[in-house]
């Protein structure tokens, strides 16, 4: 057995068992015989072990000089963590590590049965592992005795005064026993973590570890370059190109996991989502499809991914980049952990630059400016990968000797080999063509920008549009639907451009859309056997010009340039007709009588008539200052004439 100095004999049996040979910096660290009863404020970076660490640092403060634990009764630790995921990991670690002492560990989660956790609070347990509102729940019912509790570990502190658990801590800690030991882990010690440190902790050692100090040795980070309307097509190839045992892609908000989570879906990604409209769960399951190979690719925000560890998790992608250097290094964080290589890629619209610069900077990280692999490159790659498999080099077995001759036979070698990259490549997404962009003086422009004339504008009138295909999508005016975000969105989902798009008649629970009939086919191809969008969205195909008659709303036909000067057409019989033939907005000096100011009658018409002019203030009597029925002169828009009362 390794011998592991300063380690409790049963832990050490634990440890030896998992298969460890030596301990990290901050692992070591907790076994300082100077910190065996005193507060601790620990750093350190993520993925360094510190589960194991504090797990280590609280076996002689609960077992004393014992080996095993006595009966379970009132908790004698409590472990805090910010999130649900972070908790039942931690309730995990702890388990295989107490497993030789016989303790009892109880979780109290938010999103699970509260009357559960409390059954098992009643039994007891030497260890009690819990996110901060479930706990305080169980304070307050007095479902948790805290009476005995002689250490509590506040896991991630930074992240959870970032979610505004301030005040549940504070009323855990207050709640427990002076005597108790306390220990903080976090990843960074701002201001407010002193603080709190300074309020719950006596005479608490700071410590460091030099990984803190120093970029993640095991992680290989990568910053692409690509144009605005390339990001998830970069993302795609990134995917393919590294083909990750497991991989990560990070979004800013739960919108945009919905949305990469459907894209990547119809591409043949085995993925699964992960954010905080899900439930406790929904959460549960996605986790364990990454465990257990069933998905491999896991799109979350960063709130939901926090401190979660997937194993084989070789790739994390930043589909959006990270608001602060410390999102940055925990996001980064879920991979390269215990001793495994990893890579962060981090994709960079050109408008975002500078802002991936200074973020990098600001991290301490040197990051390899590059382009995401083209589609050539995972094409390459692929093949790479299939000529090293290592199918190739397993004996041929004798029961399939006359299988494989009568297949020879048959067929021949050619179709054989082609039968078999077919089959290789039957579940893998097409990668996709990227927008070629250069670097020049170390910036990134468009080639298309750098070498020759432009090319010309495409706005302007469309009438090389041509024939089209017209699609119902299931969003109307009910639904606040809008040209300005169904465009784009058809334009990201279908793999169309703006000028693919024709007319777009707005219904009241159903818009239809006519698409260039060159493209209608690679549209609907792009979109997916579901036949869905964004939110839900679905998408038919009619069978020609949709039938506006008897529909509730008239279609607004979108264009993309109107002419001023006509009437839109509403779809029905009515003749189109410029505004300068209106008998009622006539240009030009007004006749006799169209007002009762002369200085008026002698000046051209103005969109701002002037204002009357009273001598002296004008009278009001009761509500309305007209009297009689405002009358009309039948002619259509014109404005009702009001009588003015007199004195």
């Amino acid at each position: 057995m390794t011998d592991f100095n300063g380690v409790v004999p049963a832990i050490a049996k634990a440890l030896a068992k998992r298969g460890y040979n030596s301990l990290t910096p901050v692992q070591q660290s907790m076994l300082d015989p100077a910190l065996a009863a005193s507060d601790a404020l620990v750093s350190a970076q993520t993925g360094s072990g510190k589960t194991v660490a504090f797990g280590l640092a609280l076996a002689p403060t609960l077992l004393g000089d014992e080996e095993r634990f006595a009966s379970a009764a009132a908790p004698l630790a409590l472990v805090i963590a910010p999130t649900r995921e972070l908790a039942l990991q931690v309730k995990r670690e702890l388990e295989w590590l107490y497993e030789m002492t016989g303790a009892v560990i109880v979780s109290c989660v938010g999103g699970m049965d509260i009357r559960s956790e409390r059954r098992a609070l009643e039994r007891g347990a030497h260890i009690v592992v819990g996110t901060p509102g479930r706990l305080c729940d169980h304070i307050r019912r007095r479902a948790l005795d805290m009476s005995e509790l002689k250490a509590v570990v506040l896991d991630e502190a930074d992240e959870m005064l970032d979610l505004g658990f301030r005040e549940d801590l504070e009323f855990i800690l207050e709640a427990s026993p002076d005597d108790r030991r306390t220990l903080m882990f976090s990843a960074t010690v701002p201001a407010a973590i002193a603080k709190l440190a300074k309020s719950y902790q006596k005479n608490a050692v700071r410590i460091a570890t030099t990984t803190e100090e120093k970029q993640h040795v095991d992680i290989e980070y990568r910053a692409l370059a690509v144009a605005p309307s390339d990001r998830e097509n970069a993302i795609i190839n990134v995917l393919r190109y590294y083909e990750a045992t497991n991989a990560i892609v990070f979004c800013s908000t739960r919108a945009a996991v919905n949305h990469l989570t459907a894209r990547f879906h119809n591409r043949n990604f085995n993925v699964v989502a992960l954010s905080g409209e899900l439930t406790q769960n929904e959460r549960s399951h996605a986790l364990q499809a990454m465990r257990d190979g069933r998905a491999r690719v896991c799109i979350a925000t960063d709130v939901a991914a926090r401190g979660i560890d997937l194993p084989g998790l070789d790739l994390v992608i930043h589909a959006d980049l990270p608001t602060n250097p410390e999102t940055l290094l925990h996001r980064s964080g879920r991979t390269g952990r215990a001793g495994r290589k990893g890579v962060s890629a981090l994709i960079v619209p050109l408008s975002a630059r500078r802002k991936a610069e200074r973020l990098l900077d600001n991290a301490g990280i040197s990051a390899a400016w590059a382009l995401p692999p083209s589609a050539d490159e995972v094409i390459a790659r692929d093949e790479e990968r299939l000529l090293a498999d290592p199918i190739f080099e397993e004996a041929l077995r004798e029961e399939d000797q006359d299988l494989i001759a009568r297949l020879l036979s048959a067929h021949g070698a050619e179709k054989l080999a082609t039968a078999f990259v077919n089959l290789y490549r039957a579940n893998q997404s097409a990668p996709e063509e990227l927008i070629e962009i250069t670097l020049q003086g170390g910036q990134r422009k468009p080639r298309e920008y750098s070498d020759g004339p432009r090319e010309p504008s495409q706005k302007g009138p469309r009438d090389d549009f041509g024939a089209g295909t017209w699609f119902s999508i299931s969003v109307g005016r009910k639904q606040n639907a809008e040209p300005r975000w169904l465009i784009p969105m058809l334009c990201r989902n279908g793999n169309v451009t703006k000028r693919e798009i024709g007319a777009i008649k707005m219904q009241q629970d159903e818009t239809f859309v006519e698409i260039a009939a060159d493209s209608a086919e690679a549209f609907m191809q792009a979109i997916g056997p579901n036949k869905a969008l964004e939110r839900g969205i679905r998408v038919t195909q009619l069978p020609g010009t949709p039938d506006l008659v008897g529909r509730s709303a008239s279609p607004k036909p979108y264009a993309a340039k109107k002419n001023f000067g006509e009437r839109r057409d509403y779809g029905d019989d009515r003749p189109k007709q410029k505004f300068g033939d209106r008998d009622d907005f006539r240009k030009g000096p007004r006749s006799e009588g169209a007002g009762d100011q002369g200085e008026r009658d002698s000046k051209p018409w103005s969109k701002k008539p002037a204002k009357a002019k009273f001598e002296g203030k004008p009278k009001f009597e009761g509500k309305s200052n007209f009297e009689g029925k405002p009358k009309f002169s039948g002619k259509p828009g014109a404005k009702p004439k009001f009588t003015k009362k007199k004195g």
